[in-house]
This record gives structure tokens, C-alpha cells and sequence, in this order.
């Protein structure tokens, strides 16, 4: 049987869709193994005309993921970027942002945080005072809308795009499947294309899918979801997470400080000082008791 290399463009439970060789390929793993992500490089044995193996996921430079206290859920692998869409309105969840920041610097990741709808003008100042945190954080933020000012936001998110394999996460009605339209304009073709190889039996968003730009150039779309699980991380992860964090790293009076209580921490007495907002500690709080909890 023939072996080749490919990339694994669409994964709906344990069945995958991957390009190899000019075409594409439905594939399955050994066993009940359902480790493969979107954007991995693998190794396939071909079965037949139009299906495939997964033999072997090739080293990855870098993996995106969340997971909750019993199993865990692979969002993409080598992307180079995250955008988090977030809108004036439907309201987006601050908590989910955070998090998503977090298992983007955990994993190296570079973030840019997308506010779209902007045309929505009464809601924009309050939008721009809850992403005002991420902005002194050095997270970027670009304001489009997609509907209203498609070109304006075409040329504003194309440049950052070209040559990076960039994943879009946020929750539903953020506006992510109209900015998806204008970074890839036959999206939908692909997508009903996809769904039918995958048996889901209809347009869905259900399943994750990277379409090629270029050959430099992908972009990835995920499903709308509304939790944002970091189990998977370890304390020592978590806090080097946190940028706001990395001056006070190692000032502790202790050498295994928790940051969470201790005398002497250098990251409690900045929180005290205003240098470190007090909600992002709380959230790191959170995060350390949700390690603790895992059960994998």
C-alpha cells in the first residue's frame, strides 16, 4: 500500500479529511485513537482511491487545546496565531477571552483579539472599556465590521494573516462565519464539501477546518463554544501565562510559592500595588484549583 505525507484540513470525531498529494483523503486512525488535529502534518498508508490511515502525527510546533476535568478537546495544531472574536453585541464573556489568552501563551501562540460589529456605535465605547485590560497587556486589538465595512476589514486582518497559519476561535454570533466568508470566499463550498465527506449530513459548524490561502497561507475555523477548559495546564505553566506576571517570577521569599496566599509574594504585592489586576489573579487562582482537579 502506498504511503505519503498530508495535512489534516477537517476532524469531526474520529474521522478526518487531509490533502495529500493534490487530493483529498477521508481517514481514520488505528484503534480507537483520536488524537489527530486540525492542521497536523501525518503520515497515511492509503487504503483505497479516496481513503486513507493515519499512520503517524509528524512532530508538531505547537498544539492548541481545552479540556475539563476528564478529557480534553484538540482545537488545532501548528498555527502560528490565534484571533478571539468578540462583538458589541451579542455580549462576549470576559472569562472565555481570558482563558483562551492563557492557553495561547502557554502553548506560544502569538493573539490578536478581533472587536467586530463596530458599526453597532452605542455599544462600542462599553466594548472597548472591557477589552481596555487586554490592550495594556500588549494583546492587540482590531476593530472591523464585517458586514457593514467588508473591505475596510479585509485590508485590515488580510497583511496579519498572509504567511501564518491563523486560527479563529469566539463564541456564537460573534460575527467569526462573516469574517471567515471574507478571508476565504468560496468557504461555504468548501464546508458543504466537507460536511458531506464527514457524513454530518449537513451545512454544520460542528467540526473544525482549515482552508489553504496560499501555500504559506491557512487560516482555521472552529466551532462556537462557550467554555473554555484549562485543566491540562500545571501550576508552573499557568504562571508563566500570565505576562503581567514574569517581572515579579522568581522575587518571591519562597521558592515554591503558590502566588496564592504566602508571605512574601512578590505576586500578591503586586496585585497590592496595582500593577497586576486583581481579576487576572483571581482567574490564575482559578485555574491553579481547576489543575488540581483533573482526572486524567
Amino acid at each position: 500500500m502506498t504511503e505519503l505525507q498530508g495535512l489534516i484540513v477537517a476532524a469531526h470525531g474520529r474521522h478526518y479529511l487531509a490533502h495529500a498529494a493534490g487530493k483529498t483523503l477521508q481517514c481514520v486512525t488505528r484503534g480507537k485513537k483520536s488524537d489527530v488535529a486540525t492542521g497536523d502534518r501525518v503520515r497515511l498508508k492509503i487504503t483505497s482511491v479516496d481513503q486513507a490511515v493515519i499512520e503517524e502525527i509528524l512532530p508538531r510546533h505547537t498544539l492548541l487545546y481545552r479540556s475539563d476535568q476528564y478529557k480534553s478537546k484538540l482545537l488545532a495544531a501548528n498555527v502560528t496565531q490565534l484571533f478571539i472574536v468578540v462583538a458589541t453585541e451579542p455580549g462576549f464573556s470576559d472569562d472565555l477571552v481570558s482563558r483562551a489568552l492563557v492557553a495561547a501563551e502557554a502553548a506560544g501562540i502569538r493573539v490578536h483579539l478581533v472587536l467586530n460589529k463596530t458599526d453597532i456605535t452605542p455599544l462600542l465605547p462599553a466594548a472597548r472599556d472591557r477589552l481596555a485590560l487586554y490592550r495594556t497587556l500588549a494583546y492587540p486589538v482590531h476593530e472591523v465590521s464585517a458586514t457593514h465595512a467588508p473591505d475596510v476589514t479585509l485590508s485590515a486582518l488580510q497583511p496579519l494573516m498572509t504567511g501564518h497559519s491563523s486560527l479563529l476561535i469566539g463564541q456564537s454570533g460573534m460575527g467569526k462565519s462573516s469574517l471567515i466568508q471574507l478571508l476565504v470566499p468560496d468557504a461555504d463550498i468548501a464546508v458543504q464539501a466537507i460536511s458531506q465527506r464527514l457524513d454530518s449530513g449537513k451545512h454544520t459548524t460542528t467540526f473544525t477546518r482549515l482552508f489553504e490561502i496560499d501555500p504559506q497561507t491557512t487560516v482555521i475555523d472552529s466551532p462556537g463554544f462557550q467554555e473554555f477548559g484549562l485543566y491540562h495546564l500545571t501550576e508552573g505553566m499557568l504562571e508563566r501565562a500570565f505576562p503581567e506576571f514574569a517581572t515579579s517570577l522568581g522575587r518571591c521569599r519562597f521558592y515554591n510559592c503558590h502566588h496564592l496566599a504566602e508571605p512574601g509574594c512578590a505576586v500578591l504585592e503586586a496585585v497590592e500595588a496595582g500593577k497586576i489586576n486583581p481579576d487576572r489573579h483571581g482567574l490564575y487562582r482559578q485555574l491553579v484549583h481547576e489543575s488540581s482537579q483533573k482526572d486524567y
